[in-house]
């Protein structure tokens, strides 16, 4: 079976000679796969059951508008939800049950959103029927035979109340006003007190919310969340803009809930996931076509076969290669070409003071910087790109710098491909930036695309591919992971691991995802203090020594998986966790 997806925002009837209908086989013997309504600048309708998925309509058509997927003919049974004609659909739901987290786990594009948006009530499924308007009733009847009749009986009826954090965090400020106490009275169940203690939210009550950062907004999002008295409860994606000790904290507050709730939960770090959910349903397919939800899976199996990237039950295919991680060695020395190195540097910002030790970067070498938000290390990058100057202090040697900074601008008034060819001009064309930096982020589906116009995701995937294109010496990119998924955030690691191998250049990263931090890093630093008030770094130093110095701060320890070697937060408590830190291994045993 092949389905056939029209992308609304690329196509434009009135500004082409109509290819994908000229140059289709079938129309061309006479059938009506592809149809212009009466009105030539309408929308063309793509007849799938006329369809022969020769793909010639993908290729002609100048905007790159059209997409057609082969599909299993057993899927079409199992369809949840379709958009409209020629658009996106999902097939199957996740079995949600209590006293557990339930997740779920797979590329953005892929129905994730749409999945909650169904599970919270906001979405009645039509089961493919866009004739089908809110048949609540047929929804209970298509799930009868299953435990998401009852859940969703229970949901209709009102006798459960589900409540959904939206991933949209940033968009808060458009549709609310006034401080963050006074927007958590407004949804006081009597548990406002307990919620803010929780989530350490007390330093931003009374800012108005205009002001906040994204983890400030996210722990508003989170909190108004939990003081709303529900029985279902639906996280999309609630560790973004925190760092690692509020990723921690929630991932807490969330299996606790999970005891007498039922919770399902988005969740793109992988190292949390791993540590907050009891099962996980994968989901993969063709992002902006279609989307499956697998069965579940107990968390490590789902999570191994995820960076796999083979689903064996499904005999799926979700990435071309596996994502590996390896066990590095802990020693750092300065044998090796240095870069550049610094003095120790200060620098006051109001009440705050940043005291930077001394270091060095060798040719080749990554260093990863870790720490909790706002103790200095997004003012660190910019003063080793000279974007501000230390009070104290000095960069040693001159070098070409190419910055990502953490929070990106889209004024560029213009489209992704004039943005990427006005600055790199004929390196848009080398072979190794096209398939090893443009190709992997899926920069080319975006070229149409004006910078205004992207989403969070797309504009990370563009500051990453423009940052990494350039030629420079040293490479600073602070926080890639926001607003990326598992998939891209993987893909990122390794795209930035070959840029700095086959270049010979060097990289310092600083970001909150541990996964990713442990894929690519060589050597780490690690910054300590009291958030806003005084930071201070400590390294660079070796994958064990600066590890152990973070995962110490936090009190948790880390093992490594079996068969991924990926790093697995211990159990607090657990007869390991009690060993490594007795030991004083909190990385990973040697």
């Amino acid at each position: 079976m092949h389905i056939a997806i029209l992308d609304r925002e690329r196509c434009h009837p009135k500004k082409c000679n109509h290819e994908c209908r000229y140059y289709c086989p079938p129309v061309r013997n006479g059938a009506k796969t592809i149809e212009f309504p009466d009105q030539s600048d309408d929308f063309p309708v793509i007849t799938e059951s006329l369809c022969i998925g020769c793909g010639i309509c993908v290729k002609r058509c100048p905007f790159d508008a059209i997409k057609i997927v082969s599909i299993p003919d057993e899927l079409n049974k199992n369809i949840v939800h379709q958009y409209g004609i020629d658009s996106f659909r999902l097939y199957s739901l996740p079995e949600l049950g209590t006293g557990r987290v339930n997740a779920i786990l797979g590329q953005n594009a892929l129905g994730k959103t749409t999945t909650m948006n169904i599970l919270s009530g906001v979405l009645t499924p039509n089961f493919g029927d866009m004739e089908r308007k809110n048949d609540q009733d047929f929804v209970i009847e298509k799930f009868s035979k299953s435990i998401m009749g009852q859940y969703f009986r229970d949901l209709y009826s009102g006798k459960t109340k589900a409540v959904l954090k939206n991933q949209y965090v940033d968009l808060i400020p458009r549709v609310v006003k006034g401080t963050v106490r006074e927007i958590m009275k407004n949804n006081d169940h009597g548990n406002m007190d307990i919620i803010i203690d929780e989530l350490a939210m007390s330093s931003s009550l009374d800012r108005d919310i205009k002001e906040l950062s994204g983890g400030e907004l996210q722990k508003l999002a989170v909190g108004i969340t939990l003081m709303k008295d529900a029985d279902i409860y639906l996280f999309d994606e609630a560790s973004s803009y925190l760092d690692i000790n509020e990723r921690l904290r929630i991932s807490e507050i969330i299996r606790e809930l999970s005891k007498s709730k039922t919770v399902l939960v988005v969740e793109h770090d992988l190292a949390i996931l791993d540590k907050m959910a009891d099962q996980i349903n994968l989901v993969y397919g063709s992002p902006g076509a279609y989307g499956v939800i697998t069965k579940e899976k107990s968390t490590n199996k789902a999570i191994n076969a995820f960076l796999s990237g083979y689903i064996r039950e499904e005999n799926v295919r979700i990435r071309p290669t596996s994502i590996d991680f390896t066990v590095k060695s802990s020693k750092r020395t300065s044998v090796t070409t240095g870069v550049t190195s610094w003095t120790a540097m200060e620098k006051q910002y109001g009440n705050f003071q940043l005291n930077i030790g001394e270091g060095y970067i060798n040719r080749e070498e990554i260093i990863g910087v870790l720490g909790q938000n706002a103790l200095g290390k997004t003012t660190f990058v910019k003063i080793l790109s000279g974007v501000i100057k230390p009070d104290s202090g000095s960069v040693e040697n001159e070098l070409k710098i190419a910055y990502k900074p953490q929070y990106i601008s889209s004024d560029y008034d213009g489209t992704v491909y004039e943005l990427l060819s006005n600055a790199l001009k004929e390196k848009m064309e080398d072979v190794f930036i096209k398939n090893e930096i443009l190709s992997p982020l899926n920069i080319e589906e975006l070229y149409d695309k004006g910078m205004g116009d992207l989403s969070g995701g797309e504009l990370q995937r563009t500051s990453i591919a423009l940052t990494l294109a350039t030629d420079a010496d040293l490479y600073l990119i602070d926080e890639p992971s926001a607003h990326l998924d598992s998939s891209y955030r993987m893909s990122v690691a390794r795209i930035i691991r070959r840029v700095m191998e086959n270049n010979k250049k060097s990289a310092i990263v600083v970001d909150h995802d541990i996964y990713l931090i442990d894929l690519i890093s060589d050597a780490l630093i690690v910054f300590k203090g009291e958030q806003g008030v005084y930071g201070e770094s400590i390294g660079p130093m070796g994958m064990r020594e600066g590890m152990n110095a973070f995962l110490k701060e936090l009190g948790i320890t880390f093992r490594r998986d079996e068969i991924t070697k990926r790093p697995r937060i211990n159990k607090l408590n657990s007869a390991l966790d009690r060993q490594q830190k007795a030991e004083g291994e909190y990385y990973y045993m040697k």
